[in-house]
């Protein structure tokens, strides 16, 4: 049965079908692979921009990880086709092209590699994939056993496509001094200029082998013939491959072994798989990986991503899928995220900073160096661009040559956090200069001006200018003619300024900090003034001044970021806040999750934008969002909602059973984007998972763990102890690291007091404050909670 295994390290998948795409994935700063249960691949790397080294049969495309990705025949992948030659029956590792009935299977991605097990007929396959640490290549080992007794002759044949990558120039052959297969391309351009500016690309995709092949075949379609992959006519009926190359023909990295092996006894493959400049890199990568110690490459992949990315936190909670999600799985995606900026060189100015606010509790120090990036890039004005450039020749693209608005909102929150994490006000002192105005100026001043930039940005009901998109990108007709406000960015700047008036008056700057409270509270009642409609605030006011996500809206309306926002920047009351409550536990709460507005929007609205033409429960229009479900988790942490904030965290978690993991289609070993919503619309696909893990949501998830739930958060030079524990738990214990000290806390629900009460050492901390933390000591916590 499906569930976590080593300690909650890896998990264990045993049937192929039940949920057909789930998947685990590694990376390093240079490359990322997804890898499927069934054995289909997205890969990517950086070269200096994303570039693929497998690709469709069809013309290539620049995309990278879709939500709710298609898998097909002909998706690039990696398969491992084994032929019992006594009977002639086939079977592949690990389950497709040939979907033959197994015996045995077992899907097993950990941390620090993916691995397979696969058994039929009495002959074992055991596949396993790690990367290296530095280079972007992909490292496969292979093991065949024969289970039986009697000897077993079988062919065992690696499959590797490599699919479409120019319509210039693509061939492929064997090279028998590498014990290579080489595709061969050149990437195609049209100005003279992108010829000299290609030159570096590595125009080749290649299978290395640690064993010579007795034969090959370089021609995709030579090797499938009539039979197609789940029966290719190359392997029909004791065939061998042909040794034949591919000359402007689809190629495909494609090995033949011959074997014997007697009973009980087992045959071993290393392979390496990725792209090349020349033959040159080829031969040292093959040095290096192949010909070297493979347990030294496991090791310092292992300690790269485990140790490289150690939480702050061990949890023992009642409930141990959350406990193996925090202690490991989440750190993990957290640090993917802030260690490889989603492997762009453009990240979103909120992404890159939201994925810095995770870096704070795994490495603080990447952190500030995105803080101190980031406003090197702002104009002095006081806006922060669309995008941040992280090389000399990076360009802005795509979605960040469209105008947005909110991007200083993230730069506050993020630093705010950073000074409660390290209490390392130094960073304010910081002089960066500014992208148009080389003059410097302190941190403290950038994000100031960032603050009265928003300030100074709103029409003439004092509500915040939404241009062609705020947080939600595919909201981009609200504005677009100059007129149209977002009401969640004036919720979202209000709580901003709150949070660095509180910055400012702590440095004794009382001017900018009663302005900023000035500021936070006009934008409250202006919000409460133009916004509040019925029972909960709509989401904003449109070039034409109509105020949508409001009750007379059939579809979209209710936006769930209104409403969690509201409560963050404290513009709801208590009896607000109840209407709204209710209002979500009515409209947008599923079971698996809440969702992001409903209805769902079914045709184009053309004063809201694209997110009314994606279909009904996915993405924004309607799907439980899990970004913006953290962000509503946040603020009912923020108003003492603490099990109601735990339900929306836990519901991001995939359950290990068979009926959760099936209904979500995703193992339970990272928290995705979205999973599918419009649940009162279309039930049957709703929970379904986008199976695409880069989010800004696991910064939110992971924080609010740590500083609401467990509730250890740095305040001033001291602590603030404050769990916020599930009502169902009697009992949690964890163990925080917090400024270089170590906190060790439990806490449990006792009979016969009234109020949470915490002792530090024996001492009793009122309000469960801790005056100064003491670097290298260990704080022994104990918190009792009533019954």
């Amino acid at each position: 049965m499906p569930s976590f295994i080593d300690n909650g390290t890896r998990f264990h998948l045993d049937d192929p079908t039940l949920a057909p795409n789930s998947a685990g994935y590694l990376w390093n700063r240079r490359m990322m692979i997804q890898m499927n249960s069934r054995g289909y691949a997205v890969s990517q790397y950086m070269d200096p921009e994303p570039r693929k080294y497998a690709h469709p049969p069809i013309i290539p495309a620049p995309t990278f990880m879709l939500p709710e990705q298609t898998y097909y025949p002909n998706h690039p992948g990696r398969f491992f086709y084994v032929r019992d030659n006594d009977t002639g029956t086939l079977f592949s590792a690990p389950y497709e092209p040939v979907r033959a009935r197994l015996d045995r299977f077992a899907f097993e991605p950990g941390l620090s590699d993916i691995r397979w097990l696969i058994e039929k007929d009495g002959v074992r396959v055991e596949l396993c994939l790690v990367l290296p640490v530095d280079d972007v290549a992909e490292l496969w080992t292979a093991k065949i056993t024969n289970m039986t007794s009697a000897p077993k002759k079988l062919t065992f044949v690696p499959f590797f496509p490599v699919g479409f990558s120019s319509w210039m120039n693509l061939g492929g052959h064997f090279d028998a001094d590498l014990n290579a297969v080489l595709c061969t391309s050149v990437t195609p351009y049209q100005k003279i200029e992108q010829y000299f500016k290609n030159q570096h690309l590595k125009d080749i995709t290649f299978l290395a082998a640690s064993r010579r092949p007795d034969h090959f075949e370089v021609g995709q379609q030579a090797f499938e013939g009539e039979g197609g992959l789940r029966a290719p006519s190359a392997l029909a009926d004791g065939g061998h491959l042909r040794d034949g190359e591919a000359y402007y023909e689809i190629p495909a990295c494609i090995m033949q072994w011959d074997l014997t092996i007697a009973g009980g006894e087992s045959e071993d493959f290393r392979f390496l798989f990725g792209p090349a400049r020349d033959e040159a890199e080829i031969s040292a990568l093959k040095t290096r990986y192949l010909d070297g110690d493979i347990e030294q490459v496991r090791r310092d992949y292992h300690a790269y991503v485990v140790e490289g990315g150690r939480s702050c936190l061990k949890v023992q909670s009642p409930d141990e899928t959350f406990n193996h999600v925090v202690n490991h799985w989440l750190p993990r995606q957290v640090f993917y995220h802030g260690d490889t900026n989603r492997l762009t060189t453009d990240p979103q100015t909120r992404n890159y900073l939201q994925d810095a606010l995770g870096m704070l509790f795994i490495r603080p120090e990447a952190a500030r160096a995105v803080i101190l990036h980031a406003v090197s890039q702002q104009h002095v004005s006081g806006k922060m661009p669309d995008g941040i450039l992280l090389r000399p020749d990076a360009e802005l693209k795509y979605i960040n040559q469209v105008p947005h608005t909110d991007h200083g909102v993230w730069l506050v929150i993020t630093a705010k956090a950073y000074l409660d994490e390290t209490g390392d006000h130094s960073i304010l002192d910081e002089m960066v200069a500014w992208t148009d105005d080389p003059a410097p100026a302190s941190v403290r001043e950038h994000i100031t001006r960032a603050l009265r930039f928003l300030a100074a940005a709103v029409d003439e009901r004092g509500l915040p200018y939404i241009e062609q998109g705020d947080w939600c990108d595919p909201m981009n007709m609200v504005g677009y003619k100059g007129k149209g406000v977002s009401g969640w960015l004036a919720e979202a700047s209000s709580h901003a300024m709150s949070l660095w008036s509180e910055v400012c008056a702590a440095e004794g700057d009382q001017e900018t900090a009663g302005w900023l409270k000035a500021e936070a509270d006009a934008l409250v009642e202006r919000i409460n003034r133009h916004l509040w409609v019925g029972d909960w605030y709509g989401r904003g006011i449109t070039d034409d001044g109509v105020v949508f996500g409001v009750p007379a809206d059939k579809e979209g309306r209710i936006f769930l970021n209104a409403q969690s926002w509201a409560l963050l920047c404290g513009a709801a009351d208590d009896d607000r806040k109840a209407r709204m409550l209710k209002a979500i536990d009515e409209q947008l709460v599923t079971p698996y999750g809440v969702e992001i507005q409903a209805p769902s929007f079914t045709a184009m609205r053309e004063d809201i934008g694209r997110l009314t033409q994606k279909w009904p429960g996915v993405a924004e229009n309607g799907s439980v969002y899990n970004h913006a479900a953290a962000f509503y988790a946040a603020s009912l942490y923020h108003v003492g909602e603490s099990d109601r904030g735990f339900n929306v965290l836990r519901a991001m978690m995939t359950n290990p059973d068979r009926e959760d993991i099936a209904a979500r289609g995703q193992l339970p070993l990272y928290i995705p984007n979205y999973y599918r919503g419009a649940y009162r619309q279309f039930p049957r696909t709703a929970g379904r998972s986008s199976n695409l893990f880069n989010t800004g949501t696991v910064a939110w998830v992971y924080r609010m763990v740590i500083e609401q739930l467990c509730g250890v958060r740095g305040d001033g030079k001291g602590a603030v102890i404050a769990p916020q524990v599930p009502s169902s738990w009697q009992t949690l214990s964890f163990t925080r690291r917090l400024r270089g000290a170590t906190f060790n806390v439990t806490f449990s629900r006792d009979d016969g007091i009234a109020e949470q009460v915490v002792e530090i050492d024996g001492q009793r901390a009122e309000g469960g404050r801790l005056a100064g933390i003491e670097a290298g000591r260990i704080y022994d916590v104990r918190v009792k909670a009533p019954r």
